[in-house]
């Protein structure tokens, strides 16, 4: 059963809180311990601690990097996050440490290539970070190869960002998940301390992922940094799908703790869904009333159209104006199907106008198998607790024994749903 991945973001999103959701839905937290140990060679100063919290009276868990006093860059300290007065520990560590050793893409790229992850999180936590890239490329008017990340790169974030690769590498093994949607991305107001000084909120980092990768985003009357720009870029990294599907059943939810104290609690949620058996989508119906179109044109328009990807085609007596004879034409496509459905029409047909209508329809699953029968193997579609043959398999043993049509369907019909009723029993 194809599952999808749905992370909620209506109170923001950031690296950690990215993680401590997944582990809460399920990710293996062994796993994820080795896969960060095979990394401190490379890089040093943090430990991880994963725990349960209560955050807003809500279960959630919680996701911290701790980091030695040369990494550490006070990311969660509200006063100096929002701009107030410097404690004097902070002018401290600014005096001491005012030029942390920044890192650049290609260090982290050596990093992740080196660090114990399977081909599918190497890949995800590579794009996260080249999306990162990108941005801070476009907010410091710099070439990629000349960013160096400050916040973004430091030890917290690399971990972060890893994690969240091998948590959702994990997931998709484990739920045989298809597709990931992320909701809106709820983002506050006012202005945040970054390593270049106090900015406005959405910072340039995150405000240029949102641009280039159109992900919807919501701004609340709260202020504070909501969506980090890690997070902005995991969103952008692993949507696949835009919408949820209009019915599904939950499989699974986790609830991770985000550090800051807002007004609105930081809380980010995750969800396995599972699509209910009958899915919901959107069809088009192209349509055209045509009266000065010989017969005959239909035959062959209707074989173009079946083979150019059109769903089902059909044609019936109309009556126009002064009582002209007329055919109406109607073609039921996808929507990438439509521009070269509608060439096709207009090349093979008199018409000078199409009709669009956009519909909605419900469908059952259905598969395809190829399955014996008394008659031989015969190719059927599964639809839900009924089988049917297939025409052109069943016309083919038709013709191979000698046999009408009918006899043939009402055979196996019988035949195949009288199995399957056993089974069931």
């Amino acid at each position: 059963m194809e599952r999808t991945l749905y992370i909620e973001c209506y109170s923001g999103i950031s690296g950690d809180m990215t993680v401590a959701a997944l582990l809460d839905l399920g990710a293996d937290q062994k796993a994820l311990e080795e896969a960060i140990n095979s990394i401190r060679t490379l890089v040093s100063g943090f430990e991880i601690v994963i725990k349960k919290v209560q955050k807003a009276g809500v279960c959630a868990c919680d996701f911290a990097v701790i980091l030695d006093k040369e990494h550490e860059n006070y990311d969660h300290d509200m006063q100096y996050l929002h701009g107030h007065a410097q404690k004097e520990h902070h002018k401290e560590h600014h005096h001491e440490h005012g030029e942390h050793h920044h890192v650049g893409l290609s260090e982290i790229t050596d990093v992740l290539n080196q660090a114990k992850l399977t081909e599918g999180a190497r890949t995800l936590a590579l794009h996260i970070f080249r999306i990162l890239a990108d941005a801070e490329s476009k907010a410091h008017n710099k070439p990629v190869n000349e960013v160096h990340f400050h916040e973004v790169g430091a030890v917290d974030s690399i971990v972060d960002i890893l994690s969240v690769a091998v948590c959702i590498d994990l997931l998709k093994k484990q739920y045989h998940i298809t597709d990931v949607v992320v909701s809106e991305l709820y983002e506050g107001h006012g202005s945040v301390r970054c390593q270049h000084g106090i900015l406005p909120v959405p910072v340039p980092a995150t405000a240029n992922i949102i641009e280039t990768y159109q992900l919807p985003v919501h701004f609340m009357e709260f202020q504070g940094e909501f969506v980090t720009p890690t997070g902005a870029a995991i969103a952008a990294a692993v949507r696949t799908k835009k919408h949820l599907p209009n019915k599904f059943r939950l499989v699974a939810s986790g609830v991770g703790a985000g550090k800051r104290t807002y007004e609105k609690a930081s809380l980010l949620r995750a969800m396995i869904i599972e699509e209910d058996s009958e899915k919901q989508e959107k069809i088009y119906k192209l349509e055209s009333n045509i009266d000065d179109c010989p017969g005959e044109a239909f035959g062959y328009v209707i074989d173009r159209l079946f083979a150019a990807g059109a769903r089902d085609v059909y044609f019936v007596p109309v009556f126009m104006k002064k009582n002209r004879p007329a055919y109406q034409l109607s073609v039921i496509c996808k929507e990438e199907d439509i521009s070269k459905l509608e060439k096709i029409i207009f090349q093979e047909t008199t018409t000078i106008g199409i009709r669009r209508v956009e519909m909605e329809r419900t469908i059952l699953k259905r598969e395809n198998q190829m399955v014996d029968t008394s008659l031989g193997k015969l190719m059927v579609k599964i639809c839900e607790e009924k089988i049917y043959p297939e025409y052109e398999s069943l016309t083919s043993i038709c013709q191979e024994k000698g046999i009408s049509y009918l006899e043939a369907y009402h055979k196996v019909y019988t035949e195949l749903n009288h199995k399957k009723s056993s089974k069931q029993e």
